[in-house]
């Protein structure tokens, strides 16, 4: 699975670099992660549009990667879901909108709404360098989304990256609603690979399968979600970083694991779907275990190495994949 940014996107971010001192950035990246972990939203943290491409810089690629993983198993678990229309709910700098363009170029209509003037300006000079005619027409759209979204036509896609965790927690449930209103195929709802994110993903998935929502990914079910309160389903996705990326965020390694919840909720029933593998597998001389959500509920499986064909294709299992018990694997957000 690719990853790493679209050449036009990271042109685009290359030239806006020119003649900024990485040093400045890298200062501007740091506190911005540092206000965002204090539980600041965008509009109290980046003020400036250097603020904006000092967060682009530092934060696009892993939340680029992340959305990709997660729109890489909605296409496998709906192959014949081709969205034409897409809504980016937070949209920043335009990542979920670059990421859904990979995986869907038949979308002809984007719409991305942000209250950060200084993201949308930012976003809107990335979109303007695209080769893609869709992404060059696309609407930015500044203001809260709450407003928003309600003069907004339905989409086939929307895309909620990193955002429902901005959301007070008393209108968590009533911003769900309103997405799902305006939800004419498929919402996917991306938040920080956290307890905390995890949290709000399974509180609002429980709320929208009241209301006729369909789990499509990584849930092989519309149960209630049946881990225990001290645990919490998320995923990891890695990436290559730069020499430029690991400058702006004063790193070492050359590459990042980006940590994520999600949920994929549809309109539509999908057809059957496959086993989730929630956590590494547990290998040994002797056996594998793999933790499993299934459409039955929460499985912990142990595969003796005696098994012999069995125990060679769980070793190829990977934390993220969408399985069948019974067949290869089809890969999911690890690759």
């Amino acid at each position: 699975m690719e990853t790493d940014l679209p050449p036009d996107l990271q042109a685009g971010l290359d030239g806006m670099m020119r003649g900024v001192a990485r040093t400045a950035l890298a200062q501007r990246a740091t506190a911005i992660s540092q206000a965002y972990r204090s539980g600041q939203g965008s509009a109290q943290i980046i003020r400036s549009i250097d603020d904006a491409l000092a967060y682009a810089l530092a934060r696009l690629p892993a939340t680029f990667a992340a959305t990709t993983a997660v729109l890489a198993a909605l296409g496998q678990a709906v192959p014949d879901f081709a969205p034409r229309t897409l809504l980016d709910v937070g949209a920043g700098p335009g990542t979920a909108t670059w990421a859904a363009m990979r995986y869907f170029p038949r979308l002809s209509r984007i719409e991305l709404l942000d209250e950060n003037e200084f993201l949308s300006r930012l976003a809107g000079e990335l979109l303007s360098l695209s080769t893609s005619d869709a992404l060059r027409e696309a609407a930015y759209r500044q203001g809260t989304a709450r407003q928003l979204l309600g003069t907004t036509e339905p989409a086939d896609l929307i895309i909620a990256g990193y955002f429902i965790g901005e959301a007070p927690d008393d209108l968590l449930l009533s911003t769900a609603d309103i997405l799902w209103s305006k939800t004419a195929g498929v919402l996917v709802i991306i938040e920080p690979g956290t307890p905390t994110g995890f949290r709000r993903i399974r509180k609002l998935r429980l709320h929208l399968i009241g209301r006729q929502a369909y789990v499509v990914c990584p849930c092989p079910h519309d149960f209630e979600c049946p881990l225990t309160a001290d645990d919490w389903c998320h995923f990891s996705q890695r990436l290559n970083r730069s020499r430029d990326h690991r400058q702006i965020k004063n790193a070492s390694l050359p590459f990042e694991d980006e940590k994520f919840c999600y949920v994929a909720l549809s309109r539509h029933k999908p057809g059957t779907l496959a086993d989730r593998v929630l956590a590494v597998p547990r290998v040994t001389k002797a056996s594998i275990t793999t933790k499993l959500c299934t459409p039955t509920g929460l499985v912990m499986e142990i595969v003796s190495r005696r098994e012999r064909d069995t125990y060679r294709v769980r070793k190829s299992w990977r934390w993220g994949d969408a399985v069948s018990r019974r067949l290869r694997p089809t890969k999911g957000t690890n690759e």
